[in-house]
Order: C-alpha cells, then sequence, then structure tokens
C-alpha cells in the first residue's frame, strides 16, 4: 500500500515501478495502457493516481549539470530541490526563488505551478528553460521556449508525458537575511497592504484566522538590496520575534530555516524547512487559492468574514505573492496574484465544507486552485478561469492520442483531452 506524503491519499495502482534509467521508463511507458508518475508524493489530492502503472522517478539518474556560462542548471526530474541547490551555488549562482518545503521534488512542484514568494517573483515552473518527457508511445520529446507546445507542456499535471529532466534559469548568486515579526494587526494590513507584501524579497504572512492579527510576518530580503542593517524592533506595530519561529504554533523551530537577521545563502533562507528535518508540521491537509493582486485585499477581507468557519480546522494560513507568467495552467498565468494558503487539520470529512465556504467567498475574484491541493471546485467552473484551457485539451490530445497518461482527475477536468 502507497500513499502520499500526508497520509489523506492511498494510491489505486495495480503495479508500482522504480526505474533507474531513462531507457527502463521508456519500456514501461510504452508497454503500459495507464501509468502516472509519482514524484515526493507531497501532493495532497489524487493528481498523481492511477488504477494502472504508477512510477516514481525518484530512483532516475541524478542529473545535475551547471552550465555557467549559459546561466542554466539541467536535473533530473526526480531530484528533489535540496539534492541539487547546494551545487548551483557552488558555482556562484542560484534559482530566482525556491518553495516552502525543499523536499519536493523539481518535475512535481513544476508540473503543478507550486512557487515561493515575492512580487517580482514567478512561480518555480517560470524557470524552465527546456524539458525532456517520455511520450505515450515510449519516445523521447524535447521542449524548450522556442515551442509553441512548450507553455502548455511545462505545468501539465502529468497529463502531457513523464518528464526526466529540466533544464532551470539561473540568476547570479545572492544571500539572504530573515526576520519575524509577531503581532501585525488587521487594521495596519489592511491600509498597507500593498506594502507590506512588498516590504521584502520574500514576505510571507501567518494567521490563525483567529484573532484580529496576523500572528507572524517573514521578511526574507536580499542582502545588498537597499539593505536596511539592523532590524527595526517595532514595524507597522509588529514586533520583532525575540528568537526562531515556526509558522504552527507550538512546532519546534529548530526545523526552520534560519532566522534573526543572519545572512546566508538563498538556498538556506528562501524556503521555510531545513531539508535534513521532517517537512512542516507533519500529518495535514492543504489548500490554496490565487486571485489577482488588485484583488488581494478584497478576498482578505472576504476570508476574514467567514473566519469562524477557516479557524476551527486549520493549524495555519499563510499569505504571498506570486508574478505573473505566461504558462497556460499556471495558477499565475497572465496575472500577478496573491496566493491564500491553508495548512488544514487531518480531518477531510471536516475541511471539506469549509473549502466550498472558501471558494464562494473567493468566487467574485476569478479565484484559481492549486492543482495539487485539496479544493471542490467543478470543472466548467474552473475551465471558465483559463484562457488556453482548450489548448491544453487539444495538446495533450495530440501528444496522448491513447489516454495513457490520463487518471480520474485528469479525465473530470480536461474531457476534451481524449484523444
Amino acid at each position: 500500500m502507497i500513499r502520499n506524503w500526508a497520509g489523506n491519499i492511498t494510491f489505486n495502482a495495480a503495479r508500482v515501478h522504480t526505474p533507474s534509467s531513462v531507457e527502463r521508463l521508456r519500456e514501461i511507458v510504452a508497454g503500459s495502457r495507464s501509468v502516472r508518475a509519482l514524484g515526493s508524493g507531497h501532493s495532497f489530492n489524487t493528481i498523481a493516481d492511477t488504477h494502472g502503472d504508477l512510477v516514481s522517478v525518484a530512483a532516475l539518474p541524478r542529473i545535475v549539470e551547471v552550465d555557467e556560462a549559459a546561466a542554466t542548471v539541467t536535473v533530473g526530474a526526480g531530484l528533489r530541490f535540496a539534492q541539487f541547490t547546494g551545487a548551483v551555488h557552488e558555482a556562484g549562482l542560484a534559482l530566482h526563488n525556491l518553495g516552502s518545503l525543499p523536499h519536493i521534488s523539481v518535475a512535481g512542484a513544476c508540473s503543478t505551478g507550486t512557487h515561493g514568494g515575492g512580487l517580482g517573483n514567478g512561480t518555480l515552473a517560470s524557470a524552465v528553460r527546456a524539458l525532456e518527457l517520455v511520450t505515450a508511445d515510449g519516445e523521447l520529446l524535447r521542449l524548450d521556449r522556442s515551442d509553441a507546445d512548450f507553455a502548455g507542456a511545462v505545468v501539465a499535471l502529468g497529463a502531457a508525458g513523464i518528464v526526466t529532466r529540466m533544464t532551470l534559469d539561473l540568476v547570479p548568486g545572492y544571500e539572504i537575511r530573515q526576520w519575524a515579526y509577531e503581532g501585525l494587526a488587521h487594521g495596519q494590513l489592511r491600509e498597507r497592504f500593498d506594502e507590506v507584501l512588498c516590504a521584502a524579497y520574500s514576505v510571507s504572512l501567518f494567521t490563525s484566522w483567529r484573532t484580529a492579527r496576523v500572528e507572524q510576518v517573514w521578511l526574507k530580503q536580499r542582502v545588498g538590496d537597499g539593505d536596511p542593517g539592523p532590524a527595526p524592533v517595532n514595524w507597522l506595530g509588529a514586533t520583532l520575534a525575540d528568537g526562531p519561529r515556526h509558522p504552527v504554533p507550538g512546532m519546534d523551530p529548530a526545523t526552520c530555516t534560519e532566522q534573526s537577521g543572519v545572512p546566508g545563502p538563498w538556498h538556506e533562507r528562501l524556503p521555510h524547512f531545513r531539508p535534513e528535518f521532517t517537512p512542516s508540521s507533519g500529518e495535514e491537509l492543504q489548500s490554496e487559492y490565487f486571485v489577482a493582486r488588485e484583488d488581494g485585499l478584497a478576498a482578505f477581507d472576504a476570508l476574514t468574514r467567514i473566519a469562524e468557519r477557516i479557524a476551527p480546522v486549520l493549524q495555519i494560513g499563510e499569505i504571498r505573492t506570486v508574478a505573473a507568467d505566461t504558462l497556460w495552467l499556471s495558477p499565475a498565468y497572465g496575472r500577478d496574484s496573491v496566493a491564500f494558503h491553508f495548512t488544514w487539520v487531518p480531518d477531510t470529512a471536516a475541511v471539506t465544507p469549509v473549502l466550498d465556504a472558501i471558494e464562494e467567498a473567493l468566487a467574485p475574484f476569478g479565484v484559481r486552485p492549486h492543482w495539487g491541493k485539496l479544493f471542490t471546485m467543478g470543472p466548467e467552473r474552473v475551465r471558465g478561469l483559463y484562457e488556453r484551457y482548450a489548448d491544453f485539451e487539444a495538446l495533450t490530445a495530440r501528444l496522448d492520442p491513447r489516454g495513457t497518461f490520463r487518471n480520474d482527475l485528469v479525465d473530470r477536468y480536461f474531457p476534451g483531452g481524449r484523444g
């Protein structure tokens, strides 16, 4: 029995494969009627599930090829970010951003539109310059930004093929200082919403939705980017934390990346959690919803009005910004976004009606859900949120005419993609 990381999904696969070579992966795909790829298992819905063959990409070759001249890194799809960011740093280069968890696989994160934070920072997938994938006939297909299909194949939910490697854009290396503030009043946040979310290279607001205050604000400031020096003890009425903090109350902050303004390499500060510890809080469910940046404050107010529904089943919420991109199914497609993240208690029955309430509250803002997390929005509503939806269905029908990579979730949300 194989489950996802959270333990809320038990995979229905008839067979599980862990190929150690691309050649073996190609044989499995070519001989299968139904196959799905599994990365690090950090999705919270059935996006990776199948009744056929489940293929873990974790054992594929651990490729890490840094091209300093081109400012790129090519990595094996099964690698987790923590397994190659050190090599990028040693070459004097960096990724533009990282997610909260360095434990997630690069292909899985990019394929679902996962992101870090920062108004000028796109999703992790926005760094993808090229990718290689095994198509339904077992052949290898390479796509880059010059290909018309590229923008549909990066955030493809596993429906275009099984990714074997990705080439990511890099930037010059940089350092980050991280501070935590406590007790930002909702009134201050409402008056200075954009100012707060633009206060650093990456900003995270952690709230339980139980009080009229944001419990913690984490500011990740690039060293040298208008570095303010020592952090003020008071900032917009919030107080500088007197030591390290964990986003979830009561959890050990030793699992979190270093705070208190101590400068360090980008890959040791941008994630919230250290790679050597169990990610986040352990047993949990997650959801995330994206609205346009200009609707962020109104969406915050809408959620505040149903806070009494949210708080009883919530461990912690997080609010961040994401830059717009051009990837067809990215939740940030075509618009700078504010993302509202929810880490729930591990009780699906209790959480599901709250998701309905959140989605109703955010409906006026064209809210988009994170593809790899829990949501209840139906296909017709989701279809109306993406102008390239039909193009994506046409792409998957062409690349996968036999429906080899389809599963129940893909069939429900993309019926036009059946070949």
